[in-house]
């Protein structure tokens, strides 16, 4: 049996094969492997399928002057293919490309999708998203901007992006939470966070008056 003080790491998984049955938008691993169990011993050879997608950044735009977050909405694959209504209201985001910091992703997206610009930043999280399947990984941030700089559509044509802006009050935005209005979980993390924060983020963006 493995104490309860060892952590396990890459290090007990033993990777018998690998193959790339589909690489497109996605592209999907299908790995055959064993690993360490916590009761002693190895598994038996499992097959698993992983969508591997590369890190990415998530920032919610607030701006403390207003009391107001923008949140963008656009076409979403996922809830389309599972039967539901596609156009989710979310914080802004975007991929990592190489040699990209998440803070410098963050704020560039932050000005694709809403036209505003980022002038803090404020680290919230990093997480997996879908850790049963998919190893992208999120940084989430939440960033100072002025809302009256929200563009009413933004993203870019070469990605075929089509985003609407919304800057939402907070007091909406947090009925929104308990409502269930936001379906994406980027969004509820880092609405959430501000929920708890947001006394301590406007006296830092304000000052000691906030």
């Amino acid at each position: 049996m493995i104490a309860d003080s060892v952590a396990l790491s890459s290090r007990d998984v033993e990777v018998l094969s690998r193959t790339v049955p589909h690489a497109g938008f996605l592209t999907v691993q299908h790995y055959r492997l064993r690993h360490r169990l916590f009761a002693g011993g190895w598994t038996p050879p499992v097959d698993r399928e992983v969508c591997v997608r590369g890190a990415a950044a998530g920032l919610l735009p607030y701006d403390p002057e207003r009391d107001a977050v923008v949140l963008v909405e656009q076409f979403r694959m996922g809830p389309f293919a599972a039967g539901e209504a596609p156009w989710m209201t979310e914080i802004v985001a975007g991929v990592l490309e190489d040699g990209e910091t998440p803070e410098a992703v963050a704020a560039r997206e932050c000005i694709e999708e809403s036209g505003c610009h980022v002038t803090a930043l404020l680290p919230i999280a990093r997480y997996f998203p879908s850790p049963g399947g998919l190893s992208e990984h999120v940084h989430l941030f939440c960033g100072r901007v002025d809302s009256r700089q929200a563009s009413g559509v933004g993203g870019l044509a070469h990605d075929h992006e089509d985003i609407r802006v919304h800057v939402v009050p907070w007091r909406t935005a947090r009925a929104g939470i308990a409502r269930g209005t936001y379906g994406n979980a980027a969004t509820l993390l880092a609405l959430q966070w501000l929920a708890l924060n947001r006394p301590r983020v406007r006296r830092a963006w304000l000052g000691a008056a906030a």
